[in-house]
């Protein structure tokens, strides 16, 4: 059974903008971690993803994988109704929306399961290959799956960087939740947007290749400011 692993993280406004709206959680004693990334343009995008990442970690760390899993699915729909119907609403904003994309891993019990909303991003670094486990919840990603366009022909669309899925975005929340069993030597990477797309796929498995997470988190940081950085950026890699 694994027991044990170690993690790191870090986040970084960018190049660009003045505030950073990511944010992390790191708590291996829980077996948890997170990304989340407030909505970008939007009004307390930081609020939000802080909101997201404190409910979080306020979850029992009791129970069995079943409950933890159930917990935190709950917790993210809890977040989702009350960002969308209480927090965004207020005479003195105009523009009424509030969110944040989420990618969280739960380990317990030798089982793991990795849940999102929105485009933030789930990477495993197994066997010295990389695997995307999560699918953004974007319009690109519908155009290229659903409507058989080619990743050139989306991304033509005026719209190909919308969010169809977040917490707060809309009153119905639809998680993606991949469930696997991991193994001795897995590295997964949980990250934002404005790190992924700074780095080619080679780039992160080289990094994930490092001996340790602290190496890793620190190599993949510091080749995304390497290029434009004009969002947020957010590392946080996990070892078994």
């Amino acid at each position: 059974m694994i027991g044990s692993w170690s993690s790191a993280a870090h986040t970084d406004p960018g190049k660009v903008r003045a505030r950073n709206e990511d944010a992390f959680l790191n708590c291996p004693e829980r077996g948890l971690w997170a990304v989340a990334d407030g909505m970008g343009g939007h009004q307390a995008g930081d609020l939000a993803s802080r909101l997201v990442v404190d409910s979080l970690l306020a979850l029992p760390a009791a129970g069995d994988y079943e409950e933890r899993l159930a917990q935190l699915r709950q917790c993210l729909h809890w977040l989702n109704r009350r960002l969308h119907q209480e927090l965004t609403v207020t005479p003195q904003r105009r523009d009424t929306t509030m969110g944040s994309t989420v990618v969280a891993l739960l380990m317990h019990d030798n089982r793991l399961a990795c849940v999102w909303a929105g485009d933030s991003r789930c990477y495993l670094w197994r066997d010295n290959r990389l695997y995307q486990l999560s699918r953004d919840h974007s319009l690109l990603e519908h155009l290229v799956a659903q409507q058989h366009m080619s990743l050139e022909q989306a991304c033509q669309h005026p719209s190909a960087q919308a969010l169809t899925q977040a917490i707060g975005a809309k009153a119905q929340l639809e998680l993606d939740v991949l469930e696997l069993s991991p193994r001795p030597g897995d590295v997964f990477l949980l990250c934002s947007d404005g790190l992924y797309q700074e780095l080619s796929s080679e780039a992160v498995g080289q990094a994930l290749s490092l001996a340790t997470p602290q190496a890793a988190v620190k190599q993949l940081v510091e080749s995304a400011l390497r290029g434009p950085a004009h969002d947020n950026l957010t590392a946080v890699v996990v070892r078994l």
